[in-house]
């Protein structure tokens, strides 16, 4: 019998990362010209503690550019998750030595030999429907806006560097009266989380838990009907959102501060097209609008030449 199934879009994301010791500086010119050979492109971070990104291609594309990544020392665990794409959803290719592959500032912490208890998708509604577990977002204020888990807490971070100060400062009362919190932290892909589980256990904390490969994979995994999810998540590309079964989520991307914008925000006065939003409008002078118009102008005429603009701002990089 002939398969009917429509075909699946051709383009292949990859999130990907692995907290492991390897040379960045070895590692980087390689990797970039196996992506430039294989017309991969997106963001890969190369760090002495591992590597982070989301790269995008073809099949066979993506399959030897993680071919690569897993032959380097410790890599061959690699944490991936893929989606698929109509387009690529990114504008160019950057593969980029860091300090950190996501940043916490704190030199200390070794996620590559001591983290939290991984919990699978399908065993995270019971750890966090337990009233005695704090179930704590690890991502950024702007993303926690559009979705998370029911009964987080929202650490209204701007950035994963405030984390390890909130952290401190709340922990208190978690271990109030002699208390011995049991700890679940998420994230987008699960990066995130699995260092900060790393960061809590170094300050003495035994049970700590972070979910498996992220708020991505539980989405892929869980069906809606059962899910303790609300709302989409943020990615890190030109999806912007996605929802249960990785779906494309309703919301666009701000040119101007690349913040997420649902329909109300479109909604607004303050909002213009690849020049402003309601998050930034009174933070952008009148020249910077005008920049951010002339530049969404020729983001326009590219797309109608059926060109990328290399210009246009890309979403985000390999954060997760």
């Amino acid at each position: 019998m002939p398969d009917t199934s429509p075909p699946q879009p051709p383009i292949l994301i990859a999130a990907l990362y692995r907290f492991a010791a390897i040379d960045p500086y070895k590692a980087r010119d390689p990797l970039h010209a196996l992506c430039e050979r294989e017309r991969v492109k997106g963001t890969l971070l190369l760090a002495n503690e591992g590597i982070n990104g989301t790269i995008a291609g073809s099949d066979t594309g993506i399959a030897a550019v993680l071919k690569a990544i897993r032959a380097l020392p410790d890599c061959q665990t690699l944490s991936v998750k893929f989606s698929r794409a109509e387009e690529m959803p990114f504008h160019r290719l950057k593969v980029r030595i860091k300090r950190e592959i996501v940043t916490m500032g704190q030199p200390d912490i070794d996620p590559a030999r001591s983290v939290g208890t991984y919990v699978p998708p399908r065993e995270w509604n019971a750890l966090v429907d337990d009233p005695d577990t704090i179930l704590i977002d690890t991502r950024n204020d702007y993303e926690v806006a559009i979705g998370s888990f029911r009964g987080a807490i929202d650490p209204r971070t701007k950035s994963f560097r405030e984390f390890p100060d909130w952290f401190e400062a709340h922990r208190a009362e978690w271990e109030a009266d002699g208390r011995h919190p049991k700890i679940a932290m998420f994230c987008t892909g699960g990066i995130r989380c699995e260092k900060a589980t790393a960061f809590v256990k170094q300050q003495g904390l035994e049970e700590v838990y972070h979910l498996e490969g992220g708020i991505l994979a539980y989405l892929e995994q869980m069906e809606a009907g059962q899910s303790r999810w609300d709302g989409e998540c943020f990615v890190f590309d030109e999806r912007v959102s996605v929802g249960h079964g990785l779906e494309v989520g309703s919301h666009t991307l701000c040119r101007a501060c690349r913040m997420p914008l649902g329909a109300q925000d479109r909604a607004s006065p303050l909002f213009v097209e690849g020049v402003a939003c309601p998050a930034c409008h009174d933070a952008r002078t009148e020249e910077q609008r005008r920049s951010y118009a002339e530049r969404h102008r020729q983001s326009e005429l590219a797309k109608k030449r059926g060109v990328a603009h290399v210009g246009a701002k890309q979403p985000g990089s390999g954060r997760g």
